[in-house]
C-alpha cells in the first residue's frame, strides 16, 4: 500500500505508553509522521526520535496547523479535557485507555467528535494480544461447547507503592480497576457483550496503598458468568484464561510477549513479531464431532501495528476506526457499575 501523504501526529506525554507503544508503533508504520512530543523537561524523546520537535505544552500542538492527529496518552483525570480541546482544534484524536473517568464524559466526546467530524479512537491495544485472538477463536468456533464460564486473570506481582507516580495517588480515574480492568472488561465486552449484571469487590491489599490494587468482578450473561480477576500480589500466577463449556475446556498461560518486545527495543511489525513460545500454547481438551481431542492450540502471533492501520484508514480512507468509541463507553459504564456494585456489597443489574 502507498502512503503518499503520511499523518502528521503529536503524543501528549511520554512517560511509559509514550515511550513504550505509541512512539514505536507510530515511527514503524509508514503512513504517519512523527512530528512532535511534549516533555516539559527533559527531551529524552528526541535522543531516541531525532527528527521530532519538541513541545513544551499541550496547547502548543494544538495550535500547530500541520499536526492532524494528537494521541491523549496523559493522566486519566485529564483525558476529557484534553480530548476535547484536540478535537475542538480540528485533531483527530487516538486516547489511551481509559477512554475517560465518567460515562457522561465519554458521551461528551462522542458528540463533539461527530459535531468536528473528527475520527474519535480509543488505544484497546489488548483486543491484539495474541492469546486473546486466539480466545476469541476458541469461543467464536464453539470449541467447546456451550460456553457455562470464562475466568481472566491479569495479575502482577509488585509488593510496594511506586514512588512519584499519580497512578499511586487516590483521585479520579486512578486505581487498578482503571489501569489493567479497562483492558480486561473490553476484552470480555468484545466477547460478549455488555452483561445483565455484575458483582464486583475491590480494595487494597498491600500495605500503605492509597488506591484499589486488586478486584474480582462476576459478570452475568445468558446462561453462563464471565470472571475477571487482578491483583498486584499474585508471584506464582495460575492460567490468563480458563474457558468451560458443554463439550470440554481450554487453559493458557502466560502473557501476550508484545509489550516485552516493544521494551527490549524491537520493531513493530518485523519478522516475528508477536509470535509466542510453544511453551506458553493454551491446552484444548474437548470432543469435537463425536472424536475426543486433547492437545496444544498454537497460538495466534500478536498484532499491535493493527490498531495504527486502522486509525490510517479512518482518517485518510473513512473506514470505522479501529475501536469505535461507543465500544470504550460501555467499559466505562461497566466500571461505573463495578464501583456501586463494590459499594453496596451486592450485584447490581444493567439497563
Amino acid at each position: 500500500m502507498a502512503y503518499t501523504t503520511p499523518i502528521a501526529t503529536a503524543i501528549l506525554s511520554y512517560g511509559m505508553s509514550g515511550e513504550v507503544f505509541h512512539a514505536p508503533l507510530l515511527e514503524a508504520h509508514p503512513g504517519f509522521a512523527l512530528q512532535t512530543i511534549v516533555q516539559r523537561r527533559a527531551r529524552t524523546a528526541q535522543l531516541r526520535y531525532p527528527q521530532i520537535s519538541i513541545a513544551g505544552s499541550v496547547a502548543e500542538v494544538l495550535q500547530d496547523p500541520a499536526i492532524e492527529l494528537v494521541v491523549v496518552n496523559t493522566p486519566n483525570a485529564t483525558h476529557a479535557e484534553f480530548v476535547a480541546a484536540a478535537l475542538a482544534a480540528g485533531k483527530h484524536v487516538v486516547v489511551e485507555k481509559p477512554f475517560t473517568v465518567t460515562s457522561a464524559e465519554a458521551n461528551q466526546l462522542i458528540a463533539l467528535a461527530h459535531a468536528h467530524q473528527r475520527v474519535l479512537t480509543v488505544f484497546q491495544n489488548r483486543r491484539w494480544d495474541g492469546d486473546f485472538l486466539t480466545l476469541q477463536q476458541i469461543v467464536n468456533s464453539r470449541a467447546v461447547g456451550t460456553i457455562v464460564e470464562l475466568e481472566a486473570h491479569y495479575d502482577r506481582f509488585r509488593n510496594y507503592i511506586e514512588a512519584d507516580t499519580w497512578k499511586e495517588e487516590s483521585g479520579p480515574g486512578t486505581g487498578i480497576l482503571y489501569n489493567l480492568g479497562s483492558h480486561m472488561l473490553d476484552q470480555i465486552i468484545t466477547l460478549f457483550g455488555m452483561p445483565h449484571a455484575v458483582d464486583a469487590r475491590l480494595g487494597i491489599q498491600r500495605p500503605g496503598g492509597r488506591v484499589e490494587d486488586f478486584y474480582d468482578i462476576r459478570l452475568q450473561y445468558d446462561g453462563h458468568q464471565a470472571i475477571v480477576k487482578s491483583s498486584y500480589l499474585v508471584r506464582e500466577g495460575g492460567p490468563r484464561y480458563s474457558v468451560h463449556g458443554t463439550e470440554g475446556s481450554y487453559i493458557k498461560y502466560g502473557l501476550d510477549p508484545q509489550e516485552q518486545a516493544l521494551k527490549e527495543g524491537k520493531t513493530p511489525g518485523s519478522a516475528g513479531w508477536g509470535v509466542e513460545d510453544p511453551s506458553q500454547w493454551g491446552k484444548l481438551n474437548t470432543t469435537l464431532q463425536g472424536l475426543h481431542i486433547t492437545g496444544q492450540v498454537e497460538t495466534r502471533p500478536g498484532n499491535y501495528p493493527q490498531f495504527y492501520h486502522g486509525v490510517y484508514d479512518a482518517i485518510r480512507e473513512g473506514k470505522e476506526p479501529p475501536v469505535l468509541p461507543q465500544e470504550s463507553l460501555e467499559g466505562i459504564k461497566l466500571i461505573e457499575a463495578c464501583y456501586e456494585s463494590n459499594r453496596l456489597r451486592q450485584s447490581v443489574r444493567l439497563s
